[in-house]
């Protein structure tokens, strides 16, 4: 028995490091986001927020994303959201890139985790990790410009309510198509 719970000490401590990471990751986005053009100047105004550190795109005529995220209420964490992304069009490659949305009231934030759909269109140009895009969809539309992960710009307000920002992160792809994103919130 001693040596059971002596076991799942071990297991814990060794665990630790792996979710501190993680949680170090939405940190470590939120602050890229903060430090990169006008998105920074939404965290001081907006409601909450959307943040997902980590999104991955592929596609070839028909494409798809996915990513996890974490959603925020005037500073606390509220819970955590699953994005799934379908596009049609003219596209070719994969991509990783990071987003955040962000609420400009309640009314946004109440809009968001209730799981609405969400169409657009989109432009990106993806090499490495250097890209531009602009983004026009039913929440915001939105313009960006990275050299690097950490060398980013971007542009965007509030339509209807929300913001929406990205940075590439890496990978090499082109793209014009329309497309739809499905948000599945969970509360904390």
């Amino acid at each position: 028995m001693k040596r059971i719970v002596s076991s799942v000490w071990l297991m814990l401590i060794l665990l630790l490091p792996i979710s501190q990471a993680w949680a170090d990751e939405f940190q470590a986005t939120i602050d890229l986001f903060r430090q990169a053009g006008e998105s920074g100047s939404f965290f001081d105004t907006a409601y909450g927020y959307a943040v997902f550190p980590d999104v991955g795109k592929g596609g070839l005529i028909v494409g798809g994303a996915y990513g996890t995220g974490r959603v925020y209420a005037q500073g606390t964490h509220t819970g955590d959201v699953k994005m799934t992304q379908l596009t049609l069009g003219l596209q070719l490659g994969g991509q990783t890139f990071s987003q955040i949305i962000f609420f400009q009231d309640q009314r946004a934030y109440n809009e968001f985790i209730g799981s609405n759909f969400e169409f657009g269109a989109q432009a990106t140009a993806v090499a490495i990790t250097a890209g531009a895009s602009a983004t026009a969809t039913t929440t915001g539309s939105s313009a960006g410009t990275s050299g690097g992960q950490h060398d980013a710009d971007n542009v965007g307000r509030y339509y209807k309510g929300m913001a929406v920002f990205t940075i590439a992160k890496g990978g090499l792809m082109v793209e014009a198509s329309l497309g739809g994103q499905k948000f599945e919130y969970t509360p904390k």
